[in-house]
């Protein structure tokens, strides 16, 4: 069953034991969300933008329509990756020795579901910190790269580089302003996120 499918019948699923939760005991464990649905919900109320693809052509398609929401064509972007070099001069982005990139095209680690956050290393970051990139940001990644906490994904970043761990592990879950900013807030600047979801399982 395809992702958007299981979300679809997560959410009937979770409407109907609403309906039913009257008749339902008080001594039964409470119902725990599934990965994927989790992430969804708490992704979006970060103020991210959440765009599924069921194909590789699917996703090439929607990177034009980002692409052309913003009017990105034929200006500058920052990428580390080789895989996306072919997808940039496809549409006439200049990537190499981008003064003034506007915006960050990348993969990622891990997609946390807790949170709704954004798990980056330095595969994907080099030694940029998350307010040196810029604000705009493309985000290419999988639903097997779900995992439900930040400990599941370190495990999986582990397990992955066994042999020479990466360095610059960051978690990114500020998509939108927030109305009550304070200290704790400092050096986190919110980012305009659009994450594109390739169906691979």
């Amino acid at each position: 069953m395809s992702f958007l499918k299981k979300l679809i019948s997560g959410f009937m699923s979770k409407q109907n034991n609403e309906e039913n939760g009257d008749q339902k005991s008080q001594y039964l464990p409470e119902t725990v969300m599934p990965v994927d649905d989790l992430f969804t919900v708490n992704f979006k109320n970060n103020g991210g933008k959440f765009l599924y693809c069921d194909t590789q052509t699917e996703l090439h398609e929607t990177f034009v329509n980002v692409l052309v929401e913003n009017d990105w064509f034929e200006k500058e972007a920052l990428t580390h990756e080789n895989k996306f070099h072919s997808l940039l001069r496809e549409n006439n982005i200049k990537y190499i020795n981008s003064k003034q990139p506007l915006f960050f095209v990348s993969s990622c680690e891990s997609l946390i579901a807790d949170d709704g956050a954004i798990l980056f290393c330095e595969k994907q970051l080099r030694d940029y910190k998350p307010h040196e990139i810029p604000d705009n940001i493309i985000i290419i990644a999988a639903t097997s790269q779900i995992t439900r906490t930040k400990s599941d994904g370190l495990r999986e970043i582990k397990r992955k580089y066994s042999s020479s761990l990466p360095t610059n592990i960051t978690a990114i879950n500020c998509f939108k302003p927030s109305a009550n900013q304070d200290f704790l807030s400092y050096g986190r600047s919110p980012k305009n996120l659009y994450l594109l979801l390739l169906e691979d399982l």
